[in-house]
């Protein structure tokens, strides 16, 4: 598989993932084929089952590059279905993914995800293990591998899932641990979508689109795609109303009659640009360099943001 770096990270290492640490039974080594500095970066799990319909396959791809392009890490299995999926988009959005195997780090399980195996360790993530180096596929490594990709993340998304299943032990755990759970709605009479269904009704978020996943993003992880979608003729407007006096985003998307999507993307390019900021109670304000700007722009001198 190249020239990728190996190592052992234990329990108390300045690179053991702090997350795992809320596991009753914190793993004591892990080893690691690839960056293990990955594994403390802000990062979402994405799991679902190997015998994925095109359904959940699509879900999976469309979850792992929007997670790329809102800059957090894509955890997974690395089976294959959804979790390959979802990692293989995450690498092709540019992104980062770390997959927890069932076997030793130094092997391929399955065949199938050979690629996302490779470029996990060549640079792109890591692949984890809580096996020793050379160890085969076992089953009762899985349910183990599931605690870890439960643990490691902030969030878990479940895009297709049996009742009885991998994926959905995989959600109970990140339940336990007072992880946010996101889940895909399929047909009532989809074996592969009873499992996310079931995490629905007991309270996990929707997500039936991008919008919704992006939002459940924004909320939990505090961060959006910046997307240059400012909204044409509105972005004085938005700017004096927020002169004015400090909005929140529904506040502004009702106001200028957007979505409050439309609006936080917008809000996020006028972060980035140094234009406002946000306030501790979630209200967005003019930063003092737009001001000082603004009042040099009306005095003949500058426009704001050159």
């Amino acid at each position: 598989m190249g020239m990728e770096s190996t190592c052992v990270v234990e329990k108390g290492d300045e690179l053991y993932p702090a997350m795992l640490l809320d596991l009753s039974s914190p793993p004591e080594r892990l080893y690691c084929k690839g960056s293990p500095e990955v594994l403390s970066r802000p990062s979402i799990s994405i799991v679902g089952a190997r015998r994925a319909t095109p359904y959940g396959v699509a879900a999976a791809k469309m979850a792992g590059r929007i997670a790329a392009e809102c800059g957090l890490v894509v955890v997974s299995g690395g089976a294959m279905g959804c979790d390959s999926a979802a990692a293989r988009a995450a690498l092709d959005a540019g992104g980062s993914t770390v997959v927890v195997s069932g076997c030793g780090a130094d092997r391929v399980y399955p065949r199938s995800s050979r690629d996302v195996f490779e470029r996990a360790a060549e640079g792109a993530g890591v692949v984890v293990s809580l096996e020793p180096w050379g160890s085969p596929p076992r089953r009762y490594a899985f349910p183990k591998r599931n605690r870890v990709i439960a643990a490691l993340s902030e969030a878990t998304f479940v895009v297709e899932a049996g009742l009885r299943s991998g994926t959905m032990g995989t959600a109970s755990v990140a339940s336990e641990l007072g992880r946010r759970l996101y889940a895909v709605p399929g047909s009532i009479f989809s074996p592969e979508s009873a499992g996310t269904n079931r995490l629905i009704a007991d309270g996990a978020a929707i997500v039936c689109c991008e919008a919704d996943l992006e939002s459940c993003i924004s909320l939990d992880f505090d961060r959006l795609r910046l997307l240059e979608q400012s909204m044409p003729g509105e972005k004085s407007r938005m700017m004096s109303a927020l002169v004015a006096q400090p909005l929140r985003a529904d506040d502004l998307a009702n106001r200028f009659e957007e979505s409050v999507l439309t609006v936080l993307r917008a809000l996020g390019d006028y972060e980035a640009r140094g234009w406002v900021v946000r306030l501790r109670d979630g209200r967005y304000a003019p930063s003092e360099e737009f001001l000082l700007a603004r009042d040099r722009m009306e005095a003949g001198k500058v426009e704001p943001g050159t």
